[in-house]
């Protein structure tokens, strides 16, 4: 049975103006640099002590660490989040959202690398039985690449299109940037540049998966633990050759002398 996939958690809408404006964007602002300062997300009442305000206020706006994240990640990539532009193709469309991210993640990585600590800080709560508050949900990357990549729907078949979606959004994150950053040294060029050779080689694999005979049927061909299909069946066309070869002998091997 098909797991349900859980819907990312929605930032808090802010008050248009007035004192609760200014309180908002008082307490966003102080997470903000206590995110930047300590690498961590802070609780509710933290937030409230250094923010100078009392702890019903802050909960008032932010009930949850969850509901906090997820308005400070908002503000770090919400010119990202409504990239709209519909007049270019797919793949140029892809590329234009991966620069644009690049120099919100290299601004604001403190708060998107503490999101996904509390991310897996919750998870392995939850599977204790201990976590206490509403979960933080990670997803927002689904619906922006679903626009990145709509342009190429017309040359991709539906499993490929889906295998694609999938497997950008594993490139398309902290996650790719923190590998790169913490495991390889790369700097901010070479990072650039092997994501986005990433996100090429991904759309080139769906273009040719959706291009062949088998993807046009609607089936897939069989792929073996040790190589492709292709080799699957280069591979048994030879078994045959050599089956082929061996009948005659075997035939004068068992002939009457």
């Amino acid at each position: 049975m098909p797991r349900t996939r859980p819907q990312p958690t929605q930032p808090a809408v802010p008050p248009e103006r007035g004192v609760k404006a200014a309180t908002f964007k008082l307490l966003v602002d102080t997470a903000m640099v206590l995110i930047q300062q300590s690498g961590h997300i802070p609780s509710v009442a933290e937030l409230a002590v250094r923010a100078s305000v009392s702890r019903a206020t802050a909960y008032r706006y932010f009930p949850s660490r969850s509901a906090l994240v997820t308005t400070v990640i908002d503000a770090s990539l919400g010119p990202v989040r409504k990239l709209a532009d519909d007049s270019r193709g797919g793949r140029e469309r892809v590329h234009e959202l991966f620069k644009s991210t690049f120099p919100r993640f290299k601004e604001f990585e403190p708060q998107l690398r503490a999101a996904a600590q509390l991310a897996l800080e919750q998870w392995a709560l939850e599977r204790a039985g201990l976590l206490e508050e509403e979960p933080y949900r990670r997803g927002h990357r689904i619906r922006i690449l679903e626009h990145a990549i709509a342009p190429l729907a017309p040359a991709l078949s539906r499993p490929a299109r889906a295998r694609l979606h999938r497997a950008l959004s594993v490139i398309y994150g902290i996650e790719a940037y923190v590998i790169l950053r913490d495991i390889w040294a790369c700097a901010d060029r070479e990072l650039e540049g092997t994501v986005m050779w990433m996100a090429d080689a991904l759309i080139d694999a769906a273009l040719r998966e959706s291009a062949s005979p088998a993807s046009r049927s609607g089936t897939r061909e069989p792929v073996r633990a040790n190589g492709s299909a292709r080799a699957a069946r280069a591979g048994s066309g030879a078994r045959g050759a050599r089956g082929a070869a061996l009948r005659p002998a075997q035939a004068a091997g068992r002939a009457p002398r």
